[in-house]
């Protein structure tokens, strides 16, 4: 009876064991280990490139921005939002620095790209944030977290290319919480066809031929889990959309 009831036992801290990996790597709140370097010319912000945020990603998020490697998904990850934290307990505080993707590269095996503004946070002072800078390039770990801008609803930009009304493509901004846009539709407002939107690169999405009349956007929200939710935003973008007009969409996801 005593060798069962041992036996039992062992088999139980044997599934333990064999489990608690499992539930590590579906830890969505847990830190990963990698590290991190920063942009040498880019003052206090970053740059932008890969995303088509153009020089809005340079001070979205109070210039708190970073490229990203494998984080940046194709594009899927413009606009996620990151706690990065370096580990060197001299320099270091716990809290580190939430910044936004808005970028793609890599270098020195690093994750993340930081803008100097964005790796100066992570330290605890004035005279560690010059220390970490002088060091270029620091181990650090990084979880993704809920983006926030508040009083900001998520917001279309008409890029630069579009070519009224023959071609359109724009930009989406001010994405808060923590799930991707996977999908976006453009859906006449008169008779509701859709038709489904390509992403030319980064944050960008395109069509040829776009639809007449005012224009109503549904975007697709995918979380972690792979729970998908379409998104339909309270305003349109009018008839007469232009090149470079930023329009409200009235709505926010968090």
């Amino acid at each position: 009876m005593a060798f069962s009831l041992w036996s039992q036992l062992s088999l139980f801290i044997v599934l333990l064991v064999v489990q608690t990996p499992g539930e590590a790597a579906t830890c969505s709140d847990c830190f990963v280990h990698s590290r991190a370097s920063y942009y040498p010319n880019s003052e206090a912000q970053g740059t932008d490139s890969a995303c088509g945020f153009g020089s809005f990603g340079a001070t979205i998020n109070g210039g708190d921005v970073s490229a990203a490697s494998d984080l940046y998904r194709n594009g899927v990850g413009c606009g996620a939002c990151y706690q990065v934290r370096c580990t060197n307990s001299l320099y270091c505080s716990d809290k580190g620095a939430t910044v936004v993707i808005t970028d793609q590269g890599s270098g020195h095996n690093t994750d993340f790209i930081l803008s100097k503004r964005a790796f100066g946070r992570m330290a605890q002072t004035t005279d560690a944030a010059a220390s970490l800078l002088s060091l270029g390039v620091v181990d650090i770990e990084y979880r993704r977290v809920s983006c926030s801008y508040p009083g900001k609803n998520i917001t279309i930009k008409i890029d630069e290319n579009s070519n009224y009304p023959h071609y359109l493509a724009f930009v989406i901004y001010y994405q808060q919480g923590k799930n991707d846009i996977t999908a976006v539709q453009l859906c006449e407002t008169q008779n509701f066809a859709c038709k489904l939107l390509d992403r030319s690169y980064g944050a960008v999405w395109t069509t040829t031929s776009p639809p007449s009349g005012p224009l109503q956007i549904r975007m697709l929200f995918s979380d972690e889990d792979g729970d998908e939710n379409w998104v339909v935003p309270e305003n349109n973008i009018p008839q007469d959309w232009k090149v470079g007009q930023t329009y409200d969409s009235g709505v926010q996801v968090n």
